[in-house]
């Protein structure tokens, strides 16, 4: 009997993004996935067309038809000029109506590609075969509210009727983290559009792979496992697992049983994470449906959707500048590494926190180029290392535009070191989190020392009050960048020529050559100061104003 000689995976994948309008598909109940509802109490997010109540027709929602168009666009597809809703009719107990309104035949996105960065010089074309619309079921919880066990299920239909936008691509996908990696670009394009918010975790995107190997025989023959799709996946880590274990058990299964693909074939199987630590497993569920088993026909209560070309112009017109895009603008642009660039973009915020960064630092006089570069350098080391110990993003870390502008104003003139300049990112991240503490509990800034406005007043020739007051608007609060953490020389000098003028007998002791007389002057500074100065810093350069070195 033949034996295997390799294994060729071969994945299409099917993923659902819930749009983000404010109102249903087909309805005008609030949408879940909107987030001005978001964790609204179950069946909350009702009304007759939603539940299929006699009577109760649907109403086309513009705004998610104007958003799959935007996607669809960003994945390079034609825009339909005419599209119509079919029924997709089948029972379960989270579908009110016992139909889903779909688009079968004439889908509104077809025919697209696009172009996929799997490493730094590996690159693939993945082919969309279709984006189509159509309306969410509700959901079947199998354990209570907080988690504790029931021996029933209890049914939220909060998210039926919420804008579904289904994506197909062609099986172009040859590993588990090209797939991934796919996902991921898709994920971030959803996002800079501003369609969904992609949080995985409410299911706002849901992957399916579809799933086969090419066995190639030691006879020479080659023969094709049947596909399995893989359902309702939430996170890129159960993703790329459920690909990896069926590129492994699929041969075994044909050495076990030869079945090959053809009709009649396709199995959909589950994910199951298993226990702690263990690598996981798909478990079969039921065997697939053909199209002709869900007795699609065009749906009665819908007028089909003619797409004119202005219409489609107007939406191309909404269209942002893409991830990729972008990532390769920064490159060169700004000299920045595709590392780099591919990190500023890898979040919908982070990378508008960025160009907010680099247009406060250019404006204030920092050359564009060089603006890029430095705003690009501090949050990815400064910022990037924070945000991990925090759990945040960067943009959430507190820090302003402008005052990350302020701190590579300073870097760029040379008045700190990189040193100091992350210190005083840290100090502001700190700064901000005081404020919103204080802002929570509605009381006064308690975190901040009076010393320290005291200190940057004396650097910054104004009242103490008014650095106060500054301080706490986070919009000014890059006046205390510059004095936070005092390194530059123009202030040091002045310390330093005060604590010499104030105290000459020890100053002429250093001249002499008692160099540990030097300890004095160094209080004196750091007094001056409020501890802010940088003890190091400050003796070497009172020695060398009083002519003498370590």
């Amino acid at each position: 009997m033949a034996e295997i000689r390799s294994v060729r995976l071969m994945v299409g994948l099917e993923v659902h993004v819930e749009l983000a309008t404010r109102t249903k598909m087909f309805s005008r109940a609030p949408n879940p996935a909107h987030h001005r509802f978001d964790g609204s109490p179950p069946n909350s997010l009702l009304d007759p067309t939603v539940l299929g109540l006699p009577g109760a027709l649907p109403v086309m929602n513009r705004a998610a038809v104007e958003m799959a168009m935007m996607v669809g666009l960003a994945l390079g597809c034609r825009i339909a000029e005419r599209t119509r809703w079919d029924r997709k009719s089948y029972y379960y107990p989270d579908l009110p109506k016992n139909y889903q309104i779909s688009q079968y035949q004439l889908p509104l996105c077809f025919d697209g590609v696009v172009e996929l960065s799997t490493g730094p010089d590996a690159r693939a074309r993945v082919g969309i075969v279709r984006a189509h619309l159509e309306e969410d079921a509700g959901k079947l919880l199998h354990e209570g509210p907080g988690g504790h066990a029931i021996d029933f299920s209890i049914v939220d239909l909060n998210r039926a009727g919420t804008p579904l936008l289904e994506i197909v691509t062609a099986p172009d996908f040859s590993s588990a983290q090209e797939v991934v990696a796919f996902a991921q670009q898709l994920r971030n394009i959803c996002r800079f559009l501003g369609v969904s918010e992609g949080v995985m975790q409410k299911g706002h995107m849901r992957f399916e792979p579809n799933i086969n190997t090419v066995l190639t025989l030691d006879d020479g023959r080659q023969v094709r496992t049947p596909i399995v799709e893989i359902k309702n996946l939430n996170s890129f880590k159960a993703l790329r697992g459920a690909i990896e274990f069926e590129e492994q058990d699929q041969p075994a299964r044909w050495r076990a049983d030869r079945r090959e693909m053809g009709a009649g074939t396709k199995v959909t199987r589950g994910w199951d994470e298993g226990p702690a630590g263990s690598p996981g497993r798909t478990v079969v569920q039921r065997e697939k449906e053909d199209a002709h088993d869900y007795r699609y026909f065009p749906e009665p209560d819908l007028l089909p959707v003619e797409v004119s070309p202005a219409w489609v112009e107007e939406v191309r017109a909404r269209v942002p500048e893409l991830p990729a895009a972008r990532a390769a603008r920064y490159a060169a642009e700004f000299a920045l590494g595709a590392k780099e660039a591919a990190a500023l973009v890898d979040e919908r915020d982070v990378c508008r926190f960025y160009e907010q960064c680099v247009e406060a630092a250019a404006g204030s006089g920092v050359e564009p180029a060089r603006a890029g570069k430095a705003c690009a350098n501090l949050l990815l080391q400064s910022g990037a290392r924070r945000a991990n110990e925090s759990g945040v993003l960067i943009s959430e870390l507190g820090i302003t535009p402008r005052q990350v502008a302020a701190l590579v104003r300073l870097r760029e003139a040379d008045r700190v070191t990189s040193t100091t300049a992350d210190e005083l990112f840290g100090k502001l991240c700190d700064l901000a989190e005081a404020m919103r503490r204080a802002v929570a509990a509605d009381r006064e800034l308690s975190g901040i020392p009076a010393r320290l406005y005291e200190a940057v007043a004396r650097a910054e020739g104004l009242d103490p009050e008014e650095v106060r007051r500054r301080a706490e608007n986070p919009e000014e609060a890059d006046l205390v960048a510059r004095s936070m953490i005092v390194r530059d020389d123009g202030a040091l000098a002045g310390w330093i020529e005060r604590a010499i003028a104030e105290n000459p007998k020890v100053a002429d002791d250093v001249r002499g050559g008692k160099l540990a007389a030097a300890g004095r002057l160094v209080g004196v500074v750091m007094k001056l100061s409020a501890g802010t100065a940088d003890a190091k810093a400050v003796r070497a350069k009172v020695l060398g104003a009083l002519g003498q070195k370590e």
